[in-house]
């Protein structure tokens, strides 16, 4: 256990309700273990303000990510007292009412050190699943005009807002259970590229969506929509690709 000074270290909140915080931290790789300290209590503290704080006073070789601090980037994605979250969002106060933290890397992701994670693995499958846009026009031609109150149009905004943090990835016991499956995120993009009516590359992306690690592996859980932060519902398009591809192979059109 460590003991730290009573300082803000440059934490929100100019004054704190005092005590402290136990925060069991895991270092190491994924032989390694939780290591605890103890961290002042502030007014407006989120987790993202402890892991700095250790960082700072306690533990300076401690290994995170964070970017941005507001809710933007995503990059500061950890398991806290046990759920993915985002760090910068999430107060402490709402997640440690008896004083108590417990803080991961996510889950289902290769461990570098301590809180960092190999996002390898989840950027591949968004790859894998055709999560880039493909279109026919180039920048000579005029823009494509897309109706914005199109049934199209409203099921791609439904899933555009991922910013690839993770949350829904470390949160599927289906990507627990079988590693190649592409995961909420990818299936997500997958759908609302499929019904962007710019998009060329359909049938490729269909193909990939619908093979044996595809949609058709989810089993509708809901943990991935229970716990994005952007508030966005992966269930609902991986059941929109379902239907589309189940379809689609019972008219033979997802043949290479």
């Amino acid at each position: 256990m460590c003991n730290a000074p009573a300082d803000n270290g440059g934490m929100n909140g100019t004054s704190g309700p005092g005590g402290m915080l136990r925060v069991s931290i895991w270092r190491g790789r994924g032989d390694g273990a939780f290591v605890a300290y103890d961290v002042p209590r502030q007014a407006s503290q989120t987790v993202l303000d402890v892991v700095t704080f250790v960082q700072r006073h306690l533990e300076p070789s401690l290994a995170y990510r964070f970017a941005c601090r507001v809710g933007m980037c995503g990059s500061c994605a950890m398991t806290v007292n046990g759920r993915a979250r985002w760090t910068c969002r999430t107060h402490v106060a709402e997640v440690a009412a008896d004083g108590r933290l417990e803080l991961a890397p996510l889950a289902n992701l290769p461990r570098v050190k301590d809180l960092v994670t190999d996002m390898r693995a989840f950027f591949d499958k968004w790859a894998a699943a055709h999560g880039r846009f493909s279109g026919a026009r180039t920048r000579h031609d005029d823009f494509a005009r897309v109706a914005p109150d199109s049934p199209q149009r409203r099921a791609a905004d439904a899933g555009i807002e991922c910013i690839g943090c993770g949350v829904c990835y470390a949160s599927c016991d289906v990507v627990a259970w079988r590693p190649d499956y592409l995961g909420p995120a990818a299936l997500n993009r997958a759908w609302t590229l499929e019904n962007d009516e710019r998009d060329t590359a359909r049938w490729a992306r269909l193909r990939a969506v619908a093979g044996d690690a595809g949609c058709h592996s989810c089993h509708t859980q809901g943990s991935c929509t229970e716990r994005c932060p952007k508030h966005i519902a992966p269930t609902a398009a991986i059941a929109g690709l379902k239907r589309v591809t189940a379809r689609a192979a019972l008219r033979g059109e997802l043949e290479a």
